[in-house]
């Protein structure tokens, strides 16, 4: 699946101050997210870590989360961003954003936070999961991670690429669409945690 960009109609683009890095659990993000912010020298943030630890413990045992539990974090999310642009830092976060409310919450008016979309098939990723025996979220929470999934829409100015490539691949995919160079600025300021879980 080729890389391509759903532009706002009749709206100017702002370079990126944020890109927000999002799919379904396993689809990579945690993986190109950190490799990307590690080649613009930006801040990275697993939107993971951020999760309340009730969530977290629900996830462990298979049950799924619902809106409610979900809106603290994705405020703590917005918040983080927000913090990252307020003080001058660039960053990137990994967050599933699986809903268009939810991007509403992390993006919202900012026109200078950017959303990247990584596609894939459910089979693919299935077994993608299932040689993950680290990762906190069940293979059989997969299922409803793609019913939930609602789609970037053409407004939403997301970049949409396929999992199917390396993630060197992806992030360079990613820096041609957004027109980003690897150290852009601010130099030398960013810093990459590395992911404890990938997502």
């Amino acid at each position: 699946m080729a890389t391509r960009t759903a532009t706002r109609k009749n709206a100017a683009t702002p370079a990126p101050a944020a890109i927000v890095v999002m799919g379904v659990s396993g689809s990579g993000k945690s993986t190109a997210g950190a490799l990307l912010a590690s080649r613009l020298r930006w801040e990275f943030e697993d939107a993971d870590w951020l999760h309340p630890a009730a969530n977290v413990e629900k996830m462990h045992h298979g049950i799924p989360l619902t809106d409610q539990d979900r809106l603290p974090w994705l405020n703590a999310v917005a918040a983080w961003i927000d913090h990252c642009r307020q003080s001058g830092e660039r960053s990137v976060v990994a967050c599933s954003a699986l809903k268009r409310w939810y991007r509403d919450i992390l993006i919202g008016d900012r026109p200078d936070v950017r959303l990247v979309y990584l596609k894939g098939d459910e089979a693919l990723i299935a077994r993608r999961i299932a040689t993950r025996h680290e990762h906190f979220m069940p293979p059989s929470l997969l299922h409803s991670q793609f019913e939930a999934l609602e789609e970037p829409g053409p407004d939403e100015n997301a970049v949409v690429v396929s999992i199917e490539p390396r993630p060197q691949q992806i992030v360079m995919q990613i820096l041609s669409a957004l027109h980003l160079a690897e150290g852009a600025e601010p130099p030398g300021q960013g810093s990459v945690r590395a992911p404890a879980r990938s997502a």
